[in-house]
């Protein structure tokens, strides 16, 4: 019986019914609990900070990765099924992404000062003088990149361990691990030297689903007749976000939705023929088709192999 293919569609169900509970005992929680225990700056000798932030990488993935792995081997099939399910479902963030966004544009409808305190908590950049199409901007920003790393990479990870090793959450949960400790250590800052093991592992770990990721956003925009919109953005404009992942989506959904991403002094993706208030809507449209699509071809992937 396909085991991993019930677990995908219910953990996604149940991701999308009820998202990520507020609590300090969510396991993502815990697990920065745990990364800011060990991840902490200045307190290392700094010719020390590389090799810490190795070893603090693997212990954290460890704690995750093996129970994974001893339920699996060792708790009766039931048991492993339904952690499996709800282990799943706190490794992806589908709806919490667009949560994220919505409360952004809540804050908005009070105004500038409101919606640049929202945003201020899904980016790190200055958001003191952003304008209104800037602050959306952010937000929307962060939820195209964040497909990736919230939604189709774990899904990836999951369909690639259930069937190498029949055991699919371990690789949502190693990557879900790798992707937290990125967040949290991967600057150009104080923690250039502790996070730089996980801001690398994290690369790895994510240009697959990355493309992935950009192949289904073709697929729809195919649908949508603006595939040739979407690929132009792509070669002129996904350079510009740094790092090797993040400017795939955002590039693709920035063409695709003909709406523009803008990072001021840093980065402009895309050409502005609507504004994202109008292509908003849009942009969460492709997101939600694209996980459903990722979710089928995982789950069809599984059945079959």
């Amino acid at each position: 019986m396909p085991f991993g293919s019930i677990i995908l569609f219910l953990g996604l169900v149940i991701d999308r019914l009820i998202g990520d509970p507020r609590t300090r005992f969510h396991p993502v929680a815990l697990l920065g609990n745990l990364i800011g225990f060990w991840g902490r700056t200045n307190f290392y000798p700094k010719s020390l900070e590389r090799v810490i932030g190795i070893l603090g990488w693997a212990v954290t993935v460890a704690a995750a990765f093996v129970p994974c792995v001893l339920l699996y081997l060792f708790a009766p099939k039931a048991v492993f099924v339904i952690f499996s399910i709800l282990a799943l479902a706190f490794c992806i963030g589908w709806r919490s992404l667009e949560e994220h966004v919505a409360s952004v544009e809540d804050a908005l409808s009070k105004g500038e000062e409101e919606g640049r305190r929202a945003v201020s908590f899904l980016v790190s950049r200055d958001t003191k003088k952003l304008t209104f199409e800037q602050i959306r901007s952010g937000a929307y920003e962060s939820a195209a990149e964040n497909l990736v790393d919230s939604i189709i990479a774990p899904i990836f990870w999951f369909v690639v361990f259930e069937i190498i090793f029949g055991a699919g959450i371990s690789g949502a949960v190693l990557f879900r691990c790798a992707n937290t400790m990125d967040a949290m250590l991967g600057y150009q800052d104080e923690r250039i030297r502790i996070g730089w093991f996980a801001a690398r592992a994290d690369d790895v770990l994510a240009f697959i689903p990355a493309r992935v990721t950009g192949f289904l956003l073709l697929v729809i925009f195919a649908f949508k007749g603006t595939a040739g919109d979407a690929l132009k953005c792509y070669r002129k404009d996904r350079k510009k976000r740094p790092g090797f992942n993040g400017g795939t989506p955002m590039s693709l959904i920035a063409g695709g939705c003909g709406i523009c991403f803008e990072k001021p002094g840093v980065y402009k993706i895309g050409e502005e023929k609507r504004t994202l208030a109008e292509g908003g809507r849009s942009i969460i449209s492709v997101m939600r088709w694209t996980t459903v699509l990722a979710a089928i071809a995982g789950i069809l992937l599984m059945i079959l192999l």
